[in-house]
Parts: C-alpha cells; sequence; structure tokens
C-alpha cells in the first residue's frame, strides 16, 4: 500500500487559517510516527488519509481499487483507533473484534488470537463500561489490527498509559501489522519511537503557534 498527499489544502470549517496548504506527502509501508505540537494537523492528517475529511485543493490518493473515503474503502481498507476510542458500548470485547472483522470480511476464528495479543483473555466476554483506560485503549487496537488492515490509523494510541500498557501495544504493533501496510501513529510518546520506520515532524513544515514559539 503507498497513500499520497498531492498540494493538499484544508482549513476547519469557519476558519481562515488553512490547517495544510499545499501540503504533499507520501506515506510508504511500515510505520510512521507524525509528531508535533498539540494542534499542529495530526488528526487531520489521518482524518484526510482516512478520507473522513475532504480536502479544500489538492488530492489524497491511495494504492487501492476503492475510492479514498468510501464505504468500502473504510469498511475494508481502513483501520482506525480514535482518541475516544469508539468502542460499542452494548457489546463484549470479543463481539466488538469479531463485528469488525466480520464487516471487512475477514476471518473471526482469529479473535481469540488479537485478544490475547492485546492481553485481554480475562476480559473478552467483558463490556467496555467494565474495563480500565489501559484496557478499553487495548482493546480498541486489538478490534483495529483484527481488521488486517492494509491502512492503520492510530491517534494518541498510548496517551495517558503506563509503560507496561505502552509496551504491550508497542509489540502488538511491531509484530501484527498486515504485510505491505501503512500505519500512521499520531503521538507525542517517546516510548514508540523504536517501533518508527519513519518520522514526520510537523514543527518542521507547520508554523508553530506564536504562543508555543517562545517554549519550543
Amino acid at each position: 500500500m503507498k497513500i499520497e498527499l498531492r498540494a493538499v489544502r484544508y482549513r476547519y470549517p469557519g476558519s481562515n487559517v488553512p490547517v495544510f496548504d499545499s501540503l504533499d506527502l507520501q506515506l510508504n509501508p511500515g510505520v510512521t510516527l507524525a509528531k508535533g505540537f498539540s494542534g499542529c494537523g495530526k488528526s487531520t492528517l489521518l482524518r484526510l488519509v482516512a478520507g473522513l475529511l475532504s480536502p479544500e485543493a489538492g488530492e489524497v490518493v491511495a494504492d487501492s481499487p476503492y475510492r479514498v473515503g468510501s464505504p468500502k474503502y473504510l469498511r475494508l481498507e481502513i483501520g482506525f483507533v480514535f482518541q475516544q476510542l469508539n468502542l460499542l458500548p452494548l457489546a463484549s470485547v470479543e463481539r466488538n473484534i469479531s463485528l469488525a472483522v466480520e464487516m471487512s470480511g475477514g476471518d473471526t476464528s482469529r479473535v481469540p488470537y488479537w485478544i490475547d495479543l492485546l492481553g485481554l483473555t480475562k476480559y473478552a466476554k467483558s463490556k467496555p463500561s467494565r474495563l480500565s483506560g489501559g484496557q478499553q485503549q487495548r482493546a480498541s487496537i486489538a478490534r483495529a489490527l483484527a481488521k488486517q488492515p492494509a491502512i492503520l490509523l492510530l491517534d494518541e494510541p498510548t496517551s495517558g498509559l503506563d509503560d507496561l500498557n505502552t509496551a504491550v501495544i508497542s509489540k502488538a504493533i511491531r509484530n501484527a501489522l498486515a504485510p505491505g501496510s501503512v500505519c500512521l501513529i499520531a503521538t507525542h510518546d517517546k516510548r514508540l519511537d523504536p517501533i518508527a520506520n519513519e518520522t514526520l515532524d510537523f514543527n518542521s513544515f507547520i508554523p508553530v503557534e506564536e504562543h508555543l514559539q517562545a517554549l519550543a
């Protein structure tokens, strides 16, 4: 899989200042970390790649038979973990994962493998409300990985987590990505640096907000 952003311009509704203005970027197979100050556009980049946002100008092109942002592209190509996690509240961990696999046409017999990989076997029948924050994050990542997506998008997947939870997640990402897939991670977490094939430093090509410049 390969993804290209070609002269992409994007502004938030009601804003006169673009987040990106003529952004050219290529994402290759492997793990890419997107780093930078809060508000610099990391999460926006993930949503543009997923097709959840449409650029004002330019285009996002993926090496896929499906149009970026189309229902099939989102269902079959994308695994996305939002900061809000978005686990189904009335479904167990096991059912959250199996539903995602079913919708992508994957092999549901491997659901126990993904649950075990993220250290959640004990909680497989539990609903999200019964899990800690770290367990919920691991469940969301298990659900995304279980689809074996060509494009895995993770928004601050280790935010607020201890070293053990972070190590479990890092190992899972490193060892369980689908061959040839693109994994883009928006993060502040230096603990993820060892699994990166490439790092995008947004501060090098996106202007830093004035109130942060003195601290940079």
